[in-house]
């Protein structure tokens, strides 16, 4: 039995086999309790493996979700961290530069690959908003510390989305084409009105 045992838990190769199997049991967990309430640990129960398996591969839950929404080794939580660097009142440019820092080096082909694959899978769509909140606007909200830093985020996120429908999903010239440092220049603004900036 002890034997048994340790064939199922922790035992399996390290392989590309495995890795599979670890993002599959990834989406199952995250699609059942959400990315908040979903853990390492609950990946690791449904794949069979040990959690130090799972860690071979995904540093952490924010590195299995990019995986498994398909932009690994993409990490949109990182590039905020990175912008947060920095005076606040200059955190709009930094953020859009930092995007377009993302998604530019491959022309767009990530998100034009991904982007229609995660919004046509309704498990997988339901899965963005507690991943945005969690790891990617909620260290903007707690930087920022104001009250309205919620919604001030979620306008930043709808500016964001528009940028990047319209420069890599439906490009729209001269927005889709023009270099990622006048992008910020122009669009810096805006993002940071809605950081900081009267809403009234």
């Amino acid at each position: 039995m002890a034997d048994g045992a340790t064939s199922r838990r922790g035992r399996r190769p390290a392989g590309q086999g495995t890795r599979a199997l670890v993002l599959d049991a990834a989406r199952a967990e995250f699609l059942e309790r959400g990315y908040d309430a979903a853990s390492v640990r609950g990946v690791a129960r449904r794949a069979g493996v040990d959690p130090g398996t799972v860690r071979h591969w995904f540093a952490g839950k924010r590195e299995l979700l990019t995986a498994v929404l398909g932009i690994s080794p993409v990490d949109p939580a990182a590039m905020v961290q990175g912008a947060l660097s920095g005076p606040v009142d200059e955190l709009g440019e930094r953020l859009v530069r930092g995007v377009l820092g993302l998604w530019d080096g491959d022309g767009g082909a990530t998100v034009r690959l991904v982007m229609p694959a995660v919004m046509a899978d309704p498990g997988l769509r339901a899965l963005l908003p507690g991943f945005l909140g969690s790891a990617v606007l909620g260290p903007i909200v707690e930087r920022l510390g104001v009250s309205d830093a919620r919604r001030r985020s979620s306008l930043v996120a709808s500016q964001v989305a528009g940028m990047l429908l319209t420069r890599y999903l439906v490009p729209i010239d001269p927005l889709a084409s023009m270099p990622a440092d006048e992008v910020a220049r122009l669009v810096g603004p805006t993002v940071q009105r809605y950081l900081t900036g009267d809403l009234g």
